[in-house]
Parts: structure tokens; sequence; C-alpha cells
């Protein structure tokens, strides 16, 4: 699950704008496709909407017809959603926005997906939904170089060999893998001409504090100097065994370093999803 509405748009015909005409006026889709028009990628002539809104039927009939790969993108849809509110509103008042509201929420619930539902009708990204986001764009932007692409595979791979096998061998797999695939996507950026993580962290001019560079270079640091991860390390500085709670700390933490050492991330696609 992407985690976005234009993925599940299908299904916003039963959940939700069905539900509603249950309760709402005769004009009802005449309003939602006026609003819904304006998010479409090829949008009806002014002749074609006035034609389509003053007839309830052909309304329901236009509305119900509209395809994902019909909407311009995330952003346009969620501003839909958004501002259908208001116009539900202004249409019949509170009890049908609120049922409105209600059935939004609960579509949101049912389909995990990236956003928080806030009064009156504001759809906010989650903590995970922007995680998720970052994943997603990063897969896409390993996607676009053989290379990159075959070490975003290794460490994908050793992220599913964890689900038959946590032992601390296959974690520190992962960790490496990681690692390589972070220097690799630090390496194509302009200006860069090192060939280690920690090293290309100081040629990028990217971090708003140098202690952030640092804590980067730590992570690096750690990963070179633990025994069997990226080096034979040093046994002494082990203060332990590496376990499952490592994997999911590094794991998290080299990923939200990411936007720092690639410029072909666009953080507020990340944040707020595509455009």
């Amino acid at each position: 699950m992407r985690g976005e509405f234009i993925a599940v748009w299908p299904e916003t015909w039963r959940e939700i704008w069905e539900l509603l005409s249950m309760i709402g006026p005769d004009d009802l889709y005449c309003e939602l496709y006026r609003d819904l028009a304006s998010a479409l990628k090829v949008k009806p002539s002014i002749e074609e909407l006035a034609d389509i809104i003053v007839d309830p039927t052909r309304s329901m009939e236009a509305l119900q017809k509209i395809r994902a790969e019909d909407l311009q993108g995330e952003r346009s849809v969620v501003s839909f959603f958004e501002g259908a509110h208001a116009t539900l509103d202004d249409l019949d008042g509170d009890a049908l926005s609120n049922h409105y509201f209600n059935l939004l929420d609960a579509f949101i619930e049912k389909f995990s997906l990236r956003y928080d539902l806030r009064r009156p009708c504001v759809l906010c990204p989650t903590l995970p939904g922007v995680f998720a986001s970052l994943l997603r764009e990063l897969r896409d932007v390993t996607s676009r170089d053989a290379h990159l692409a075959s070490l975003m595979g290794d460490f994908e791979n050793a992220i599913r060999d964890l689900r038959t096998d946590c032992s601390d061998g296959r974690i520190k797999t992962c960790i490496q893998k990681q690692v390589n695939l972070l220097e690799a996507i630090g390496r194509t950026c302009p200006g860069v001409t090192r060939k280690t993580l920690g090293a290309i962290c100081d040629q990028r001019t990217t971090w708003p504090h140098l202690e952030v560079k640092e804590a980067m270079k730590s992570l690096y640091g750690f990963t070179s100097d633990y025994p069997g991860i990226r080096h034979g390390g040093t046994a002494a500085n082990a203060i332990r065994a590496i376990d499952m709670r490592d994997m999911v700390a590094m794991s998290i933490l080299l990923a939200g370093f990411t936007p720092y050492l690639t410029d072909q991330l666009d953080p507020d696609v990340v944040f707020r999803g595509p455009r």
C-alpha cells in the first residue's frame, strides 16, 4: 500500500460518495464533480462542465467513471478532499459536512493512508507516512541507475533474509548493505570526489549544523569499527552483540540521513506526497 488517496481512489465511490448521497440533496454529485474537475489531468471545457453539473444523473455518472489515472496527482486529490468539506457545508449544512468528515476519517483508517484528519477538514501527513514516502522516493531515485538499483536490491534482500534468520551476522549484513547504498548515492552528487561515506560527508554542503554531519560520520565510524560489519573492526570496542534493536535503529537512522547525501530527493514531495 502506498498510503496515498490516489492509489485507492476507486474505493472512494463505495466507501464515501455513495454513502454520502443517502443523506445528501439531489445536487450533491453536481457540486462534487464541479470541485473534482479542477483535479483532472484533462479538464472539461466550460461548456462540457456546465452540461454535466446541471444534471444530477450525468454528474453522478461522470464522478463514478473517474479513474485514478485521470487525476493530476496526490496533492490535487488532497486539495479536493479538503475543499469538499466546505462545499458540502455550504450545500446542506453541518449534518452533511460532518457525515463526510466521519466517512473520510474512516476511509483513511481502513486503508492505512498517510494522513491524520483534523477539524475542520485538514489532511496532515503522518510521521509513518513521511518515512514510507522517503523510502519510496529513495527506491525511485535508485531505480534510475543500474548500480544504485543493484545496491538497493541487495539491501532489501538482506532485510527479507531476516525473516528466517535474524542472527547477528545477518543483521550486520543489513547494516553493511545500507551503508554501501548510501556511499554509492553520495558519490553520484556533483562535486563529490571521495569514495568513503565519511569523506563524502565532508564534501557535502547540505548540513544545517556541524553536529548533524558529525552524527552521520559517527554512525559510519561505528559500521567501520564494529567487528564484522564493514571491516574486522576493533573487538575491544564492541560493548555487546548486535541484535534486532540495532537493525531497527540503524535502518531508520541511516535512512534519515539520505536527504543530505543526494540532491535527487525532493523533501517537499517526501512530506506532502507527489504533485
